[in-house]
């Protein structure tokens, strides 16, 4: 990657980890559904107009249906998901349950693509769902209020986001990633519209709260997709997934100084299990190591 790339990437991977913590801030004030509802409400009046400058609102009018799903399936659920786990478990732990994504990515891609898995990429996904089981195991709590409700909604979360990049690879091709990404919030902000107004707070949250939720939108929702979509054309899909890697710690980070909050060593553990999983599934360590022996053989070639 250029020094652009990498620049771009981390600065995702703070953005993207900032958005639990902005939703671990304002969760309590607005409930789940609104919050997830200002989120990506906010994010398509930031998106579309962009759209409409660029004049690419005709491909999201022409495929209005799919990028519907994949506003439910990538933006309404895993928002709503995230927001209500926010209520009871920290940044860094939702963060790194939304890691495992990849892995099932990689399992819908196998199951309903046809994808081909390697006997490295299938032992990656046993790997990797053995460090999500860890985490669920030594952390849910079945009490009213207790983790363990949290951490299911992570990881029907992470199922749901799973979903999107496979139905968009399927089923939007060739469309403008702006679109899709514009498109998607706007699906998903009236999706959601509904139940926010059915669970809107009676009252009226702080500002400090208010300010959390646009952060969320504008920072952490819609300069992000352009981010995340800008390395997909400039880097490719492969080098942009390298930015799960680095969502937990600028997660972890952030909680830590904002929040005080404090992963124990089992978690950060879990965590490394998760990764490892997630490098051999996605095949990240196979390329790097490729890409490493044909720089070396290039090197010799040279002298």
């Amino acid at each position: 990657m250029r020094p652009r790339d990498v620049v771009e990437l981390v600065v995702l991977a703070a953005l993207w980890g900032a958005s639990f913590l902005f939703m671990r801030i304002a969760a309590p004030a607005f409930g789940p559904a609104a919050l997830a509802f200002v989120r990506v409400a906010g994010a398509a009046l930031f998106l579309v107009p962009l759209l409409a400058l660029r004049a690419e609102l005709g491909a999201l009018v022409a495929n209005w249906r799919t990028i519907a799903i994949v506003g439910l399936m990538n933006s309404a659920l895993p928002f709503l998901c995230f927001s209500y786990a926010a209520l009871s478990i920290t940044t860094g732990l939702a963060a790194i349950l939304n890691s495992a994504t990849p892995l099932f990515a990689a399992m819908l891609a196998w199951l309903w693509l046809g994808e081909r898995m390697t006997a490295v990429r299938i032992a990656g996904l046993f790997i990797g769902f053995a460090g999500v089981v860890w985490i669920g195991w030594g952390s849910a709590d079945f009490k009213p209020g207790g983790s363990a409700w949290a951490i299911g909604a992570c990881l029907v979360a992470t199922m749901s986001y799973a979903v999107a990049p496979n139905l968009t690879k399927r089923r939007l091709a060739g469309v403008a990633p702006l679109a899709v990404a514009a498109g998607s919030q706007l699906a998903a902000a009236v999706l959601l519209a509904g139940p926010a107004a059915l669970t809107w707070p009676v009252a009226t949250p702080p500002v400090g709260d208010w300010l959390a939720a646009a952060m969320l939108a504008l920072l952490c929702t819609g300069i992000a997709y352009i981010l995340y979509f800008r390395l997909i054309a400039n880097a490719g899909a492969t080098n942009a997934v390298a930015v799960t890697f680095l969502i937990p710690p600028f997660a972890i980070l952030w909680g830590g100084v904002f929040l005080g909050e404090r992963p124990s060593v089992s978690t950060i553990a879990a965590c490394v299990v998760i990764f490892v999983g997630t490098a051999l599934t996605t095949g990240i360590v196979k390329q790097r190591l490729a890409r490493g022996a044909l720089t070396a053989d290039e090197a010799v070639a040279r002298r």
